[in-house]
């Protein structure tokens, strides 16, 4: 029999989607399942969207594109960034794909070589394709921790201590999965300053930087001094609700040619209906992402009132995205549970309440103990349920 690579046997997995699976499977045996565990919007797609879309179909619109995407939706996104981030985008410098975590796998490929060493700095806990990628590419992935003391943002000291001599990326998430947290802007521009000075490339992953709940966003990108450094990632996924479109883009601009060629190789080009999708989404009415997020902050002020109300759970607000990730430490001691990945089940097959948990994004810092995400893109119906239900199982086994 043929060998299987190495590279295969460690490619690592989204844990998220093995526990959706998980609730399906009960699901499919009549189990009412209250699943937290996906991080999807729970809204339908904006009408004005898919009538974009429907019309695209209807004109045509169903072959080739430039692998690097249509001019209209770069100019699109150059717009839309001039708007949100207040920086001049030369369309030219936009690349589209068909979603936004292939950017994760051509930026760490753009910035290392296999072989030689090359690091990319990691969040831990962190969405778990950027370790995947990065030792799939050949790289070394360096783990720098976020702590719940530090709101879950970076020590910038910290990260200075892990940049070395081969040090060719460093990955961003702000807002951040899992822990909803955002890098405060005094920190982003000590981020910057050493990037600048140890001359390594940032990928900054802000597919949720328009669900947030404050003034206190800031993004690397707005530094016009690392327009050539930075390689920021966008999409549609999160903010139209549009996550099974499958439509995102990069931009940054020494790399965005490097980027458009790995595009032609692994996917030829972009959906060509999604762009015009995509489109719509970027120029036209704004109202419905709105409320979107005016529904999530709703959503995160009664989920994390509730977790602090639960024996045992405590939990920090956070400033975006749609996650929240509490402080179950005192959680497991209560019903007996050796660390959150016991709790994860044994809420699973005794409350019927999915979940993911800290070792789902990487490995547990120990210093901060046993933590649990709960995605709140879900109805409020649901949001109760849950709470109840995590609530009663506690109360039910307490040693």
């Amino acid at each position: 029999m043929p060998g299987i690579s190495e590279r295969t046997q460690q490619l690592g997995t989204e844990e998220s989607f093995v526990v959706l699976q998980e609730a399906q499977n009960r699901i499919a045996k009549g189990i009412p399942i209250i699943n937290f565990c996906i991080g999807m919007p729970n809204f339908d797609t904006p009408e004005n969207i898919k009538q974009a879309a429907i019309k695209a179909i209807k004109e045509g619109k169903t072959n080739y594109t430039a692998s690097a995407g249509i001019i209209p939706l770069k100019q699109a996104v150059a717009k839309t960034l001039k708007r949100t981030h207040g920086v001049d985008v030369n369309p030219d410098h936009v690349v589209i794909a068909n979603g936004i975590r292939q950017f994760i796998t051509y930026s760490i490929l753009a910035a290392t070589d296999a072989g030689k060493g090359h690091e990319v700095i990691i969040p831990n806990p962190g969405y778990p394709i950027y370790a995947s990628q990065t030792r799939m590419a050949g790289a070394n992935p360096v783990f720098v921790k976020l702590l719940e003391k530090n709101n879950f943002s970076f020590d910038v000291k910290e990260l200075e201590a892990n940049i070395t001599k081969n040090t060719k990326l460093l990955v961003l998430n702000t807002p951040h999965n899992p822990c909803g947290s955002i890098i405060p802007k005094k920190d982003m521009k000590k981020i910057a300053d050493l990037a600048l000075a140890h001359d390594f490339y940032v990928l900054t992953d802000e597919a949720y930087g328009r669900i947030i709940y404050g003034n206190d966003f800031y993004s690397i990108f707005s530094i016009p001094e690392m327009h050539k450094k930075v390689i920021f990632m966008d999409g549609v996924s999160k903010t139209y609700a549009m996550t099974g479109w499958r439509l995102g883009w990069a931009v940054n601009t020494l790399l965005y040619e490097k980027l458009g060629r790995m595009v032609r190789n692994l996917e030829a080009c972009p959906n060509h209906i999604s762009q015009y999708a995509a489109i719509e989404a970027l120029n036209g009415p704004q109202d419905e992402a709105e409320s979107m997020v005016k529904s999530y902050k709703e959503r995160r002020d009664f989920i994390v009132g509730e977790l602090n109300k639960i024996p045992g759970v405590s939990c920090k607000m956070p400033g975006g995205a749609f996650y929240a990730f509490p402080n179950i430490t005192e959680a497991c001691k209560l019903v007996g549970a050796r660390d959150s990945e016991e709790f994860r089940k044994r809420l699973l097959d005794e409350a019927n309440i999915a979940t993911v948990v800290d070792i789902h994004f990487g490995f547990r810092n120990p210093e901060d103990g046993q933590h649990m995400r709960f995605s709140y893109a879900t109805s409020m119906e649901n949001l109760k349920k849950g709470m109840d239900g995590l609530r009663n199982f506690i109360e039910k086994n307490r040693k």
